[in-house]
């Protein structure tokens, strides 16, 4: 009887713990890594890298969910704000309202302001 016990104890925490596997809902990229390296040094250089990996992953989705990772559009549209490129980088801003709707009062409000 104990014995039994305890294989069925091992068996419902294999079962458990083969569950517990992560799903890949979003391709990241290496974004992560270039992130970080132009937070560290804003340099033209590492802006150019960073806008090139956003434009990636919008472009390049074919994991899980099949869309783009929360946050890429909005940073990407900011980022274009910041160039100067104002109408694309509200564009993205709208993007990333319309993929994430719970968005829309933090950066519906960035938008709003942007358009002053």
């Amino acid at each position: 009887m104990k014995k039994r016990t305890v294989v069925g104890c091992l068996v419902t925490l294999s079962l458990l713990l083969s569950s517990c596997g992560t799903t890949k809902l979003y391709n990241w990229a290496h974004y992560e890594d270039i992130s970080y390296a132009y937070s560290k040094k804003h340099s033209p250089e590492a802006e150019a890298k960073l806008a090139e990996t956003y434009q990636m992953l919008i472009d390049s989705q074919n994991v899980g969910r099949k869309t783009v990772p929360p946050g890429i559009c909005a940073e990407y549209g900011f980022l274009l704000v910041k160039q100067g490129k104002k109408d694309q980088g509200i564009a993205l801003l709208e993007k990333e309202i319309a993929l994430y709707p719970e968005s829309e009062k933090f950066i519906g409000r960035i938008i709003k302001q942007l358009q002053k």
